[in-house]
């Protein structure tokens, strides 16, 4: 069993804290539930009875979204043809491929067969079933409705993938467009200027500056090109290694955030993701509180992230969720007014629902603007440096046509 550290608030408001140990998070949320308390925070302090952490390190199996999303639309049709759980798990990891989602479903049919609940042993694979997931799973057995919140699960990560593919393709696109044409460039300065440079020192006659920065550039990649190879191929190595640093990640997504073009592409689908979770999580029984919390972890974005941890702190102190959210500008006037709407007529699962379909149809819409603003905009900057090139090997020939003509 693991240890896991806990801050709650009492009935009186009052807040507590120790230490309890547990097979999982779920399972400490559960205890606590129990004991009449309102879980702000849970933190593992380690295992200590010889479990081994479930993936951990740079290399972690993942499995892919796609093949969650189908196992979670087919185990909740199991489910409300009257089948089992432990059967249709059965049934269901005897008809994946094997992998690390096949194990995952054996393993968690193992552990129910063993008196464990669904959701606990779902959250014993966290490299499969992240907190959202096992949190969902646990909201539909406490409310016996099972099958619809796996339901609702299939159809969040039906559309939080679109999204996301939407955003990665338009991002995607430009970045393929830069680096054919730096090979395109590098082709140019490496094989065809030195022809011309040939022709230059044949004529005995100093050329313009342009041209003599383009050939000094040339020279300068032939001599270096074993250390312009290296920089090249070790760039995206230490680019992952640096965003996968705290700080690396945390800067470049503001970065993204706040970017000119990009910027409001992230915002919108930032704000989409968000809402979704949290209505999906709200919708499913689970509490604000615990909502906002995953709805952090999952945000996909550290300044959303940092934005609701800020709003779970405020109302935490009593506050409504709308009120620290008018205040933060991360998030648009119209989503912190339907929120506030929301909250007031208790319909806030609804609202953020609503918000999330405005938003995923404003990705789509923002997906498209971008993609025909990019287009031309790269061509036009691209075919700019190739003519400046161009230009630079012509002139000293115009010249000395000048010259021939005179």
């Amino acid at each position: 069993m693991a240890k896991f550290s806990y801050q709650a608030k009492n009935l009186n408001g009052q807040m507590t804290s120790g230490e309890l140990e547990a097979f999982n998070e779920t399972e400490v949320r559960t205890r606590l539930r129990q004991m009449h308390l309102e879980v702000v925070r849970v933190n593992s302090k380690g295992l200590g009875g010889g479990l081994k952490a479930a993936g951990s390190g740079f290399f972690v199996p993942k499995v892919k979204v796609k093949d969650l999303q189908i196992f979670t639309r087919q185990f909740a049709t199991l489910i409300n043809s009257g089948i089992p759980v432990v059967d249709a798990l059965k049934i269901l990891g005897e008809g994946l491929r094997s992998g690390i989602l096949k194990d995952a479903a054996l393993k968690v049919k193992k552990s129910i067969e063993q008196g464990k609940k669904l959701s606990d042993s779902m959250a014993a694979v966290p490299t499969v079933f992240d907190r959202f997931y096992s949190n969902m799973v646990h909201a539909g057995e406490e409310a016996g409705i099972l099958d619809s919140i796996l339901g609702r699960l299939a159809t969040y990560m039906e559309k939080n993938e679109k999204v996301k593919s939407q955003v990665k393709g338009a991002l995607v696109y430009p970045t393929v467009i830069v680096i054919v044409a730096m090979f395109v460039i590098a082709a140019i300065l490496v094989f065809i200027i030195p022809k011309f440079q040939e022709f230059f020192s044949s004529a005995g006659k100093e050329p313009p500056m342009l041209t003599t920065m383009v050939v000094a550039l040339s020279n300068a990649m032939i001599k270096s090109w074993y250390v312009i190879l290296a920089v090249s191929a070790a760039a995206p190595f230490v680019i992952k290694s640096y965003l996968s640093t705290p700080g690396g990640k945390a800067s470049f997504e503001t970065f993204l955030f706040r970017a000119p073009i990009f910027g409001e592409l992230v915002r919108k689908s930032a704000v989409a993701r968000m809402t979704r979770t949290l209505g999906t999580l709200l919708g499913s029984g689970v509490g604000l509180i615990e909502a906002i919390e995953i709805a952090s972890r999952t945000a996909g974005n550290v300044v959303v992230e940092r934005a609701l941890i800020r709003c779970k702190d405020s109302v935490l102190q009593g506050k409504p969720f709308a009120q620290p959210l008018s205040k933060d500008k991360v998030f648009p006037d119209m989503v912190v007014q339907m929120i506030a709407v929301g909250e007031q007529s208790g319909t806030l699962d609804n609202m953020l629902n609503k918000i999330a379909d405005f938003y995923e149809d404003e990705v789509e819409t923002a997906v498209k603007a971008l993609t025909s603003l990019v287009e031309p905009l790269l061509m036009v900057v691209l075919g700019g440096i190739i003519a400046v090139l161009v230009v630079a090997m012509y002139l000293p020939i115009f010249s000395m046509a000048g010259n021939v003509g005179g």
